[in-house]
C-alpha cells in the first residue's frame, strides 16, 4: 500500500492529505435538517448529517487529493451509528481510489494490539470465513508500549500489505513534556524515530517503508533531524495551517526526490465555507469551498517546498 501512496503523490502532484475529522458544527445547516427530519434529532441522525457531510467533500476533492484521514474519534462519539458512518466513508473513498489513512492511534501489547491490527488492517476469521472489518489502508500508531505494541501491527502490514505511521513528534503544544524529554543526552523523539526505521527495515515497499512516522509541521527543526533519521520512512505531517504550521517551514520533511512527506489539513479544508477565505461560497456550496482549499493548499505547498 505505500507504493500506491506514493504512485497517488505522484499522479495527482499534491503531497496532502485531507483529514475527514467532521464535528456537527462543521455540518452545513441544510444536511442537518435533512438528516434529523428523516432519523430525528438521534445518533443516528447525526451520523446521517456527518456521512452526507463527508460524501459531499470527497466528490469535490478526489480527483485532487491522493489520500484521506478519517479521525475515528470524531465517529465514536456517536456510538455504534457513527462508526457505521466511518465505515461508510472508509469504502466510499476507497471505490474512488483514495488512499485511507485510519487515525486511529492505536497501541497496546499481545493479543490487544493483534486485535485492533486485525480489526483496522487486516482480516478476522470467523468459523471458516474472513472478514475486513473497517479495512483502512493505513493506521496511525501509539509506540509507548514499545515494540510489543508495535509489531503486531507491522506484522499485519506484511501480510496484508498495509501499512502504519507512529507517533514519533506531536504538532501539539504539550508533546514536549514527554517526547523533548532528554536521555543520555538525546531526547526521547529521537529514540522512537530510530525504532521506527528499525520496524521498518524488512517491512519494505518498492522505495519506501510500510511503517511510517507522524512528525507535526509545527517543529521544523526537529523534522529535519527526524528525516535524517528515517530516511525510507514516509512522514505524515499533521499541524499545518490552523494549528500554525506554515508551507515554508515543510521542506525539511521531504526527501531530495521530492517524495517522503504527506501533509494534512483538516478543519482548513472540510470547514474551509466557515472561512473569511471563502466567503464567495455559499453554505450549500461547502463542497467546492473544500475543493478550492485543496487547490490553494497544493498550490502552497508546492510553491514552497519545489519552486
Amino acid at each position: 500500500m505505500i507504493n500506491k501512496l506514493v504512485a497517488n503523490i505522484k499522479k495527482t502532484n499534491a503531497p496532502i492529505v485531507v483529514g475527514l475529522d467532521p464535528m456537527l458544527n462543521y455540518v452545513p445547516e441544510h444536511i442537518k435538517t435533512a438528516a434529523y427530519e428523516q432519523f430525528g434529532e438521534t445518533l443516528e441522525g447525526a451520523a446521517e448529517a456527518i456521512w452526507q457531510f463527508n460524501k459531499e467533500i470527497i466528490d469535490n476533492t478526489y480527483d485532487l487529493i491522493p489520500a484521506v484521514k478519517p479521525q475515528v474519534a470524531m465517529y465514536e462519539q456517536f456510538g455504534i451509528e457513527g462508526l457505521k458512518a466511518f465505515k461508510k466513508t472508509v469504502d466510499y473513498c476507497k471505490a474512488k481510489d483514495l488512499v485511507v489513512i485510519g487515525d486511529i492511534k492505536r497501541g497496546d501489547i499481545g493479543s490487544t494490539s493483534e486485535a485492533y491490527a486485525v480489526g483496522h488492517l487486516g482480516k478476522v476469521t470467523v468459523g471458516s470465513k474472513q472478514y475486513a472489518a473497517f479495512d483502512e489502508d493505513f493506521v496511525t500508531v501509539n509506540p509507548y508500549l514499545g515494540t510489543d505494541g508495535v509489531k503486531p501491527f507491522v506484522d499485519v502490514c506484511k501480510a496484508e500489505n498495509k501499512g502504519i505511521f507512529v507517533l514519533v513528534k506531536t504538532s501539539n503544544k504539550s508533546s514536549g513534556e514527554f517526547q523533548d524529554r532528554l536521555i543520555d543526552g538525546k531526547p526521547l523523539y529521537e529514540y522512537v524515530g530510530e525504532m521506527v526505521n528499525k520496524w521498518g527495515e524488512d517491512a519494505m515497499g518498492d522505495e519506501y517503508s510500510m511503517v511510517g512516522a507522524v512528525v507535526g509541521a509545527t517543529y521544523p527543526e526537529m523534522g529535519k533531524i527526524l528525516r535524517k533519521v528515517m530516511p525510507k520512512a514516509y512522514i505524515l505531517v499533521p499541524g499545518y495551517g490552523a494549528q500554525g504550521g506554515k508551507a515554508s517551514d515543510l521542506k525539511p520533511y521531504f526527501n531530495e526526490d521530492g517524495l517522503g512527506a504527506i501533509v494534512n489539513s483538516s478543519r482548513g479544508i472540510i470547514a474551509a465555507y466557515k472561512m473569511e477565505k471563502y466567503q464567495s461560497f455559499s453554505e450549500k456550496e461547502f463542497g467546492l469551498a473544500s475543493r478550492q482549499a485543496v487547490v490553494d493548499m497544493i498550490e502552497d505547498i508546492n510553491g514552497a517546498v519545489f519552486g
